[in-house]
């Protein structure tokens, strides 16, 4: 029997060794050229079950389309429509938990509710299970619990993915003492409240941060509930990504010619205008389907591109974006570009794009739930996420990776200003980012910032503005402050991907990846196509709102400009970049 099947039907700790001897004992023995695709080979992605067979003896629904909020909101709504169909009073309560939900009852109601969540999960196969004390399980300790779970699993037809019991409805008793009702445990507002305070309807986002300010639904609660905690950010948060198809034919003649006109490229790293940099895998669907299933909170999507549309985007979501080059660049800089660093200094003139967002390029994968908290402090201060490796000390060398040497150019402005070294590179991860900050280096470093933006091809001159620079500088001006995030890297082109892709799908504990690619052959780059073509359709089954049922013949022209999407402003003001923003003092 071959040796994937074998691991794809072991279980996951034995699996996981053997999988460790394949990249300690195996791979290092074999011709760096067969590396990769002997172990794309070897090594399953998942497992015979799948996600969902690791649930044990539960049922799991399955579905073609699920989303973290909507698995929530069924649970939810099931508990609460049982409530009230058996005139059981009820009032939602906000909870620590990033995804869950949970209403209060009356301990007097304890015998009529239990009973009525018993017949509800048996009638459609729901979990119900003991939250609080914790450890206990079985009908005899539901009767004498303080808080229960409700909760009806969804898994995709892979059975890859499951949204569980995270997800459920749980229901706390509340006691009546001294005329107020006190709760069983501690929640994010209060746990005591007067009896008679008054119940009013309140938006789903005044429970927690992962929702959208944009869900019209209500329910029930208790007055001071509507008073969110200062630990919540309540400002609008767009997105930006920038793509590109490096496949298009228009496109290709576009940069052949740049580089006939650019000499200089024959002479700096490979790097700078590689085909592996402008590859177009399908990456920017997934994280499309991430960013919509994990991060819900988001206002509008802006997709950067080089007047390109891919052929399965619905541009005519309200809440997206398509940009062209020309819009942000104007008359500055030299288009056609090339250059990702030089796209990366013209994004924070993207008209509508609100004061804070987040950058992401599109091999950048959020993972699982995650709260605006993460990236931005609730004052307004951007997080960044140093990474462990070091800025290159050596003077700069043409030949230097464009993302060395744009890091010793960082290095030199941050040391002239600030007095400061620069040290560490950046995480790649989604970017945190400020409007007006990008707008004021902009002004304080006009002559490297004009020349990056200038040049087609990334050069040995350039800065790092959003994934490096913008940080720093924030930072050392009081604007930003360190932050933590679960992260991981991996080169496409190093053979131990798909060994840390399967761990990434089993355990799903990290906050976001990113699957570069830096330099590849043309065989390598199909390998790589074919992994990417097995893990994300595993790891992101359920597609988003931005994907066409029927897609476009090829990638398609952009449209002309739009309109600024200001009319599609929540009810926060973003910020407007101004040309006289006072520079703070070094």
């Amino acid at each position: 029997m071959p040796l994937r099947r074998i691991l794809r039907h072991t279980p996951w700790p034995v699996r996981r060794r053997l999988m460790a001897g394949v990249q300690h004992k195996l791979l290092p023995y074999l011709p760096a050229e067969r590396r990769l695709a002997t172990a794309r080979r070897l090594v399953p992605l998942a497992d015979g079950a799948g996600a969902a067979g690791r649930r044990g003896r539960t049922a799991v629904r399955v579905t073609t389309r699920a989303t973290p909020t909507g698995v929530r909101r069924e649970n939810l709504d099931r508990v609460v429509t049982a409530l009230e169909t058996a005139g059981i009073e009820w009032f939602r309560v906000p909870v620590d938990s990033l995804t869950g939900s949970a209403v209060a009852v009356r301990e007097e109601d304890r015998n009529r509710v239990i009973g009525l969540l018993e017949t509800l999960g048996a009638s459609d196969a729901g979990l119900l299970e003991v939250v609080r004390p914790a450890g206990r399980s079985g009908r005899r300790a539901r009767w004498k619990a303080d808080v229960l779970r409700l909760s009806r699993p969804v898994t995709d037809p892979g059975r890859t993915l499951v949204f569980g019991p995270e997800y459920g409805c749980e229901i706390e008793f509340w006691r009546t003492v001294n005329g107020n009702l006190a709760g069983p445990r501690s929640n994010p507002v209060a746990d005591v409240v007067p009896a008679g305070e008054p119940i009013v309807d309140a938006p789903e986002s005044v429970f927690g941060s992962f929702s959208s300010t944009a869900d019209p639904a209500s329910y029930r609660t208790r007055e001071i509930f509507t008073m969110v905690s200062p630990d919540r950010v309540a400002f609008p948060i767009d997105v930006v990504y920038t793509w590109v198809d490096g496949g298009d034919p228009a496109w290709r003649e576009r940069k052949a010619a740049a580089l006939r006109e650019n000499g200089w490229v024959a002479e700096v790293s490979e790097q700078a205008a590689n085909d592996s940099r402008f590859a177009s895998r399908d990456e920017l669907r997934y994280s499309l389907r991430a960013l919509h299933a994990f991060a819900p909170w988001v206002r509008h999507i802006f997709l950067v591109t080089a007047d390109q549309v891919p052929a399965w985007l619905d541009t005519t979501r309200p809440d997206l974006t398509v940009v062209s080059h020309r819009e942000i660049f104007g008359d500055t800089g030299r288009l056609p570009t090339f250059n990702s660093q030089a796209i990366e200094s013209r994004l924070h003139r993207i008209p509508g794009l609100s004061e804070h967002f987040l950058y992401l390029n599109d091999d950048v994968f959020l993972a699982r739930p995650v709260p605006p908290e993460m990236f931005f402090t609730p004052g307004g201060l951007t997080r960044f996420f140093p990474s462990g490796a070091l800025v290159d000390s050596a003077p700069r060398q043409p030949t230097d990776p464009p993302a060395n040497s744009a890091g010793k150019n960082n290095r030199r402005l941050i040391q002239q200003a600030f007095g400061r070294v620069l040290t560490r590179k950046m995480k790649h991860t989604p970017h945190p980012s400020r409007r007006s900050v990008l707008a004021e280096i902009e002004l304080r470093f006009a002559e490297h910032v004009a020349a990056t933006a200038s040049h087609q091809f990334r050069h040995p001159d350039d800065i790092s503005l959003l994934s490096s620079l913008q940080q720093y500088y924030a930072y050392l001006t009081g604007r930003a402050a360190p932050g933590d995030i679960r992260y991981m890297y991996t080169d496409l082109a190093d053979p131990a991907t798909p060994i840390r892709l399967a761990r990434v799908l089993h355990d799903r504990q990290m906050d976001a990846f990113c699957l570069n690619d830096t330099d590849s052959s043309a065989e390598a780059a199909r390998e790589q196509a074919a992994l990417l073509a097995e893990f994300l359709p595993a790891f992101l089954p359920f597609p988003s709102p931005y994907e066409l049922s029927t897609p476009r013949p090829a990638t398609a022209a952009i449209e002309p400009p739009r309109p600024p999407v200001v009319g599609r402003q929540s009810p926060h003001r973003s910020a407007q970049v101004h040309p006289d923003i006072p520079l703070p003092h070094a």
